[in-house]
């Protein structure tokens, strides 16, 4: 049960940090086959997060990319505010 909570926990966080960092706009086969490799990325990340702090690298990772993609949006926001 730990194991399968733990998979699902590198998964989510895999799929965050791959859409706040990596991710373009995709065809929807081409998207299905990114998710399905990712899928099969972090049952490999699960086995690994047994002994490693996986999830926990992907929640630093994560965090770091909210914040780089907020401090983006203002910095856009205040450019094209001064642009008018």
């Amino acid at each position: 049960m730990g194991a399968n909570i733990l998979y699902l926990v590198i998964l989510g966080l895999s799929i965050v940090v791959f859409k706040l960092g990596f991710a373009k706009k995709l065809p929807l086969l081409k998207a299905i086959v990114i998710y399905l490799f990712l899928m099969f990325g972090c049952t490999v990340l699960t086995f690994l997060g047994a002994f490693l702090p996986v999830a926990e690298g992907l929640i630093v990772a994560a965090l770091i990319l909210i914040i780089y993609k907020i401090r983006l949006h203002q910095s856009k926001k205040a450019e094209r505010k001064a642009a008018t």
